[in-house]
């Protein structure tokens, strides 16, 4: 996307001069891309029963938060600045909200049970087409189920290795630059489950880790990402779904 910076810089002069309501949606107007972009992100790895549009009200405050907080003397860009924003609060929405339905709260504890039952019967990890057998669901199911209690402990696991500063709760491993640090045992929590989030992803194998870490680290969308590995879009998201549930399932016995 080729940015007009010129009249970027224009409509900050207008909103710095002044702060008007049509000032303020002229600059949101502007950045909105940014909203629809984190959106569709975070809507990946939510259930069907979340909608997009509560998503991205909760991206919408973000922005305008970041519009009225940013800080232009700082070397820091807008964009960059306001990503974190969006983010963080569309993450900090999700966790104040039970987005994850009591039907797919039983159905893991179900997934879970069963996964125990097979793996001492068998004497083996066991397949996702295993689990769904025993419990007569669909693979989908399973998969879809488990995915979405892997982000639901990935929101709680984030917030336990924080303080309660409203400034550094800013989403899944992002933090605004601030003068302020998380408390010592803050960080030893986070460095300690990402250490094991970590080992778990490295049991995956090479396409699984590839997906992982162009989606999430390069934040590269499934298309692109697709191009990369010669695999249709389908089979990418395929894929970063099996990684989830093998991560969630390998995080869980850690």
């Amino acid at each position: 996307m080729v940015k007009d910076t010129s009249m970027e810089k224009n409509l900050w002069n207008k909103w710095l001069s002044n702060k008007s309501e049509e000032n303020t949606n002229d600059l949101i107007e502007n950045y909105m891309y940014l909203v629809n972009y984190h959106v569709q992100r975070i809507a990946v790895n939510l259930p069907k029963n979340v909608s997009k549009d509560d998503i991205k009200s909760l991206g919408l405050y973000g922005l305008f938060d970041a519009i009225l907080k940013f800080d232009n003397s700082r070397d820091l860009k807008f964009d960059t600045y306001a990503s974190f924003r969006i983010k963080g609060a569309i993450i900090d929405g999700l966790r104040k909200e039970d987005w994850l339905p009591r039907t797919t709260r039983d159905k893991v504890k179900k997934i879970d049970h069963a996964m125990e039952s097979l793996e001492q019967s068998l004497q083996r990890d066991v397949t996702t087409d295993e689990i769904a057998e025993y419990l007569g669901l669909t693979v989908e199911e399973v998969e879809d189920s488990l995915k979405d209690s892997f982000f639901a402990n990935l929101l709680s696991m984030e917030e336990k290795s924080k303080n309660n500063s409203e400034e550094t709760k800013e989403g899944i491993g992002y933090l605004i630059p601030d003068d302020r640090e998380p408390l010592p045992e803050g960080n030893l929590v986070q460095k300690e489950n990402y250490q094991e989030l970590s080992k778990c992803i490295q049991q995956l194998n090479e396409n699984e880790q590839m997906v992982l870490s162009l989606f999430y680290d390069k934040e590269l969308t499934f298309t692109e990402i697709g191009k990369i590995l010669g695999l249709t879009t389908s089979r990418i998201s395929q894929i970063h779904k099996q990684a989830i549930v093998k991560v969630r399932h390998l995080y869980k016995k850690i």
